[in-house]
């Protein structure tokens, strides 16, 4: 087990895709052999970012999302004969970056996270851990990200304080064991492929 705090000051800002907005980068992968850091390049990203005004997200080929809104209610995305209903925070809904995706805040302005994989390079998930608990983690990639206040957690027998809007990542060679022991934490988990 590798474990890493990601702190706030030392997350980057990057454009969304079709520009029309600023994620806030929390954690991400690209491939190893790609001679830049780009969406071609991109295995997974973790970022969050506000939404303030209704508008188009951006055309993703070839990307899985997940998203979770962390702050604020009513948002709700509108997709050709589907809607993807996000007014209550912390509910997690899954949809592909090709799909023609436009916003609906019902109540103003809201925060959401987003995990991102390329298909067949990683499978994903996003969680509220919102009481105390024990959950099995597999191999991989796990970022806790206390988005509402400090929390604490415990990896198999050691406790971990991650401060407000911090992220611990844990990289896995073997399953642990995850206790949310106090606050709320939102859990992204990658496992990569092949």
């Amino acid at each position: 087990m590798k474990t890493t705090l990601l702190k706030s000051e030392n997350y980057t800002r990057s454009p969304w895709k079709n520009g029309g907005g600023i994620f806030t980068d929390i954690a991400d992968a690209h491939r190893a052999d790609a001679p830049a850091k780009d969406w071609d390049s991109l295995l997974w990203r973790f970022a969050s970012t506000p939404i303030v005004t209704p508008g188009p997200f951006s055309h993703m080929p070839g990307i899985d999302r997940l998203q979770m809104v962390i702050r604020g209610r009513g948002l709700v995305l509108k997709a050709p004969g589907q809607d993807f209903d996000e007014r209550e925070a912390f509910t997690t809904v899954r949809f592909t970056g090709e799909l023609a995706i436009v916003t609906e805040l019902e109540a103003g302005p809201v925060e959401v996270v987003n995990l991102m994989a390329r298909r067949g390079a990683a499978e994903i998930e996003l969680v509220a851990l919102r009481e105390p608990g024990d959950r099995r983690l597999p191999t991989g990639t796990h970022l806790l990200y206390a988005a509402c206040g400090d929390c604490s957690v415990r990896l198999d027998d050691e406790e971990f304080a991650i401060p407000n809007d911090g992220t611990l990542r844990v990289d896995l060679s073997e399953a642990s064991n995850l206790a949310l022991v106090s606050g709320l934490a939102v859990l992204g988990s990658i496992q990569l492929i092949g």
